[in-house]
């Protein structure tokens, strides 16, 4: 049996493959913690989560034909798929993409798994490592994050200087 592409993993949405994702990680790293303490397993996690999500970066620079902001912010539907974010854009230029995020149905999904500690290893720790890969360029800031407690997320991104030539 092949592997699914890229395209059929997106169709069943980035919520649910978090959902997934979240069901067969927490209790592995709640096994793995018990024998080897919490804070080195959270380490390891934390890394390889950024190693795929920079990695995912630059995949998805790759199959929307470009590393611009405005490429950037038209991939935003595949992590708003099935109401799972909702977000207000402040700002879109070539130079600077900044928008909150007013709901975060990935938040409520580790709440209710019990797992908030680790929404922010498996699914916010991926935001900047996910543009490292998309674009270098390209710096981003957030703040705060409905995760962390607060009433939305900013995530603000600013190009550092001219794009690169190709993704």
């Amino acid at each position: 049996m092949p592997l699914p592409t890229d395209a059929e993993l997106n169709a069943i949405g980035v919520l649910k493959r978090r959902l997934i994702e979240a069901r067969v990680l927490a209790p592995m790293l709640d096994a793995m913690s018990a024998r080897f303490g919490r804070e080195a397993v959270q380490e390891i996690a934390r890394s390889v989560i950024i190693g795929l999500a920079e990695a995912q970066g630059a995949q998805l620079a790759n199959s929307v034909g470009g590393c611009s902001l405005a490429h950037f912010e038209g991939t935003l539907d595949r992590w708003k798929a099935d109401d799972a974010l909702q977000i207000t854009v402040q700002e879109s230029t070539t130079e600077r993409f900044a928008f909150d995020v007013t709901r975060c149905r990935y938040a409520e999904m580790y709440r209710e798994l019990g797992i908030p500690e680790l929404g922010a290893i498996l699914s916010c720790n991926r935001d900047a490592a996910l543009m490292d890969g998309f674009n270098p360029d390209v710096a981003f800031t957030r703040t705060q994050t409905i995760m962390g407690g607060a009433t939305h997320c900013d995530f603000v991104y600013t190009l550092k200087r001219a794009p690169r030539a190709s993704a």
